[in-house]
């Protein structure tokens, strides 16, 4: 790294009640900051914790080795803009508050920026760890609703829609210059793909590096993503009011078609599902897919339905 200028970074990571994870964070991303040898700084905010996070950060980290923010409850889109309205690097990477850097996470962002002919986003790759391994989970994560890494056809040229705060860096001016995150949605879904849909109108480019890793220390099962689709399928309402012309990629037209699928049908995809939990050989994309797009329209026909 001798003799290399990399850009001053601003690592912004919103917490809300995960102590036990976000510990693991900020002592990933603080190692990795002082073997750069590049201006970095750690900015944490706390989204109105109740867990200890608060104490913790105030008297468990040393001196001036993180920017702390406190604010009440309002989100992780509040929280990141009001992280990177404090922050002062040149770079802006997002983490969230249980997504691990593994070695050469900083590097490995910082060196793509340095490298690159113009401003760009650049996407990490996140993974669960090994003890959660499941069909599940792999499939979420590599084919599915989840990250999808495995869609991404040209590394060097990324849809929008692959913009995950859980691990992406960007120019901090370009995130300024166009307003941050939206705070409009209700959930913690759509927002950050919103940013990146006005970014790459705006011309910023967006880099897939697989190499800038995390592990998402998050236990994830079929029900509670299933609940999670129907959150995203609200938010994409909100989204496709937003940005009429995406109706088509929202799903809008489509959910309609849920209202008249059976209710055994869907009781037995739920079943498929959870039988390849234990015999993996079960797994199966179309069932995944099907299941789960059942329940992002069906949040999405209600969320419609109520703007009537």
């Amino acid at each position: 790294m001798s003799g290399r200028r990399y850009p001053s970074a601003s690592i912004v990571v919103p917490t809300f009640n995960r102590l036990a994870d976000l510990r693991r964070v900020v002592a990933a991303v603080l190692d990795q900051a002082a073997q750069l040898g590049s201006p970095c700084e750690l900015v944490v905010v706390d989204d109105g914790s109740i867990d200890g996070t608060g104490e913790w950060l105030e008297h468990g980290l040393e001196a001036g080795s993180a920017t702390i923010i406190r604010q009440a409850n309002a989100g992780p889109a509040v929280a990141r803009n009001r992280g990177v309205a404090e922050a002062r690097g040149e770079i802006v990477l997002f983490l969230g508050d249980d997504t691990v850097p593994q070695p050469g996470w900083l590097l490995e962002h910082l060196e793509t920026h340095r490298l690159a002919a113009r401003d760009l986003a650049v996407l990490g790759y996140t993974s669960f760890p090994a003890e959660l391994d499941s069909p599940f989970l792999r499939w979420i994560n590599e084919s599915g609703a989840q990250f999808g890494y495995r869609l991404i056809e040209d590394p060097t040229s990324v849809p929008f829609n692959f913009f995950y705060t859980s691990n992406v860096s960007l120019p901090r001016d370009r995130f300024q210059k166009l307003g941050g995150f939206r705070e409009d949605f209700p959930a913690a879904a759509w927002e950050d793909i919103e940013f990146a849909y006005r970014a790459q109108r705006d011309g910023l480019g967006l880099r897939y590096n697989p190499r800038a890793r995390t592990i998402h220390h998050h236990r994830i099962d079929l029900g509670s993503f299933c609940n999670r689709q129907r959150s995203s399928g609200r938010s994409a309402a909100i989204f496709s009011r937003l940005h009429p012309e995406l109706a088509g990629f929202l799903g809008v037209g489509c959910e309609g078609g849920v209202g008249r699928r059976t209710r055994i049908e869907r009781r037995l995809l739920g079943v498929a599902a959870s039988l390849a939990e234990r015999v993996p050989a079960l797994a199966s994309d179309r069932v995944y897919r099907r299941l789960l797009d059942g329940c992002y329209l069906e949040g999405l026909g209600a969320a419609l339905g109520a703007q009537k």
